[in-house]
């Protein structure tokens, strides 16, 4: 029976897993491997009771025996004059020590190890595990959040508290030390350090994590700082080669330093030692132009909502320009922004209807791509951290249903819409800022299909902390409301793309966020949308 559940457990296993691992991208799917590691515990539990078992039974063998062979020991003549002790004595030699034996040799790992060996294939990689680091650097950055406060789990929103030991801090600056982050290597092992001195049991040492620590700062140009910390290194182990060799190569380079400023200031310098730097340094700049913009929207800050734009907003009950299925049952509508003019829906999806749309997508998440703007060719990127799948309408009457609503809703046709696209997003996961419409003239669907005229977001879930839509152009911040859906339009009337409807989807500090969305494209809507008169009506 016990061999037929386990079989059951591996089967649903697998019919989960086969959509590949990543799973730091989709909050959604890690929750399959806490059943895993629930199951690997129970598999550990039934071990250590067959260990104990096992044990046991030895341990009472060798009282019994300790007892008796006191006994016999102290008069072996007089102990064997008794045929029945001699009698034993041959038997317990001949046959009960040899069942002792097979009772020692007896391997009770068998069951745990199969266990283990069968749902490793099916544990994070080394990739997961980088991408789960990077992840709450990410979040670290973006919600300007020390190490310390991420160590000690002060997060908002959370009902589990949880800490990041002094390994921990040390694996996380680890990865940013592999992936030439020296910004964050200084941070997480500053931290691991700090933890340590305070005494926390540790499998790391403070060599191992000065050694990286002094290099990462010595990266900044801070020779003064990465001296002091070579030196502490030296102090625990003085035989560290490298450290050594680090310590007279700065010490050349200081030396460098002074004669170059004696000559610029042609000036005797003093020899006094300068103060070591604090060790905060300036976070590099990346790629993203609104990085500063986007984060600060992301955290509720810069919102240029002012009492007079407020003033525009509205709120009303929407029947879809009179449509006869919302004329008795019309939607109620919130003004989010005036121009571009994006609006807020209420109670689009019942509760039932978005966990059948989670149930039908969850199996077949996979991670979200974006298309190359050199090559056209879809492939996934470190600023989209989410995974998504996509229903079609007889895949379930759900579907449908969603589907007609929102042609009922926004009064454009669904028959040349995109797919019912649904996202799940994962650790930290995110959509950096980017434009819904195509840019790119040879789009092969824009002749066939035109151009995405419009998007509707449905959030399916509440967000604890984070995971915000904002639009950097303009200022706006909304936030994930379960049941609700957000409209706009990504073209202006004359088709010409609305440049302010560039968004992003904010990292999600604490929760899980589902979404779904619908694309409508141009063609089949452009009497229900006419032309305007100009080329930003």
């Amino acid at each position: 029976m016990k061999a037929r559940l386990q079989l059951v457990f591996f089967t649903w296993i697998l019919s989960i897993w086969r959509t590949e691992a990543e799973f730091f991208t989709s909050i959604g799917q890690m929750t399959d491997l806490i059943y895993a590691e629930k199951d690997l515990v129970q598999s550990l539990k039934d071990y250590i009771r067959a260990e104990e078992s096992k044990l046991s039974q030895i341990k009472s063998w060798a009282e019994k025996l300790d007892v008796l062979t006191s006994k016999s020991a102290s008069d072996p003549e007089g102990y064997l004059a008794h045929p029945v002790n001699a009698y034993k004595l041959v038997k317990r030699l001949n046959t009960d020590w040899l069942e002792l034996e097979n009772l020692v040799l007896q391997d009770t790992t068998n069951g745990f190890i199969a266990n283990l060996t069968i749902q490793r294939q099916f544990f994070p990689t080394e990739e997961d595990e980088t991408g789960a680091a990077k992840a709450l650097m990410r979040l670290q950055d973006t919600y300007k959040l020390d190490p310390e406060t991420l160590s000690r789990g002060n997060l908002p929103g959370t009902k589990y508290r949880s800490y990041l030991t002094v390994g921990d801090c040390f694996g996380m600056g680890k990865t940013a030390y592999n992936d030439g982050d020296y910004y964050h290597t200084v941070l997480w092992m500053e931290q691991a350090l700090k933890q340590h001195d305070e005494g926390e049991d540790a499998t790391v040492s403070k060599v191992e994590i000065l050694d990286y620590l002094s290099y990462a700062v010595f990266q900044f140009g801070d020779l003064h700082r990465a001296m002091e910390l070579t030196r502490r290194l030296i102090s625990l182990d003085s035989s560290h080669e490298r450290a050594g060799s680090n310590l007279r190569y700065f010490e050349k380079l200081l030396e460098k330093e002074r004669e170059e400023e004696k000559e610029k200031s042609n000036k005797t310098m003093t020899t006094t030692e300068p103060v070591v730097q604090s060790g905060a340094y300036e976070r590099p700049l990346d790629y993203l132009p609104e990085r500063d913009i986007y984060e600060a929207l992301c955290r509720g800050e810069g919102v240029k909502m002012t009492p007079r734009r407020q003033k525009r907003l509205f709120c009303r009950y929407h029947d879809g320009n009179r449509n006869p299925h919302l004329l008795i049952a019309p939607f109620k509508e919130e003004d989010e922004w005036d121009s571009p003019h994006i609006v807020r829906y209420y109670d689009v999806m019942s509760d039932e209807e978005i966990e059948k749309i989670k149930q039908l997508a969850k199996p077949r998440l996979a991670r979200a791509t974006v298309r190359d703007p050199k090559t056209g060719v879809l492939t996934v990127a470190s600023y989209r951290v989410s995974k998504s799948s996509w229903l079609e309408e007889d895949d379930d009457p759900v579907v449908a249903k969603v589907n007609q609503r929102m042609q009922q809703i926004t009064g454009l046709t669904v028959k040349t819409a995109e797919l019912l696209q649904v996202a799940n997003y994962g650790m930290g996961g995110q959509y950096e800022p980017h434009f819904d419409f195509s840019r790119r003239p040879f789009d092969s669907t824009l002749k066939s299909e035109g151009n995405r005229l419009a998007t509707f977001l449905n959030y399916m879930s509440d967000v604890e902390a984070g995971g915000a839509t904002v639009f950097p152009d303009f200022g706006a911040a909304i936030w994930p409301k379960k049941g609700t859906a957000v409209f706009w339009y990504n073209l202006f009337r004359s088709g010409e793309g609305d440049y302010r409807t560039r968004h992003a989807a904010c990292p999600v500090l604490v929760g899980c966020k589902w979404v779904s969305n619908k694309w409508f494209h141009e063609r089949g809507n452009e009497f229900l949308r006419p032309c305007g008169r100009t080329e930003v009506d």
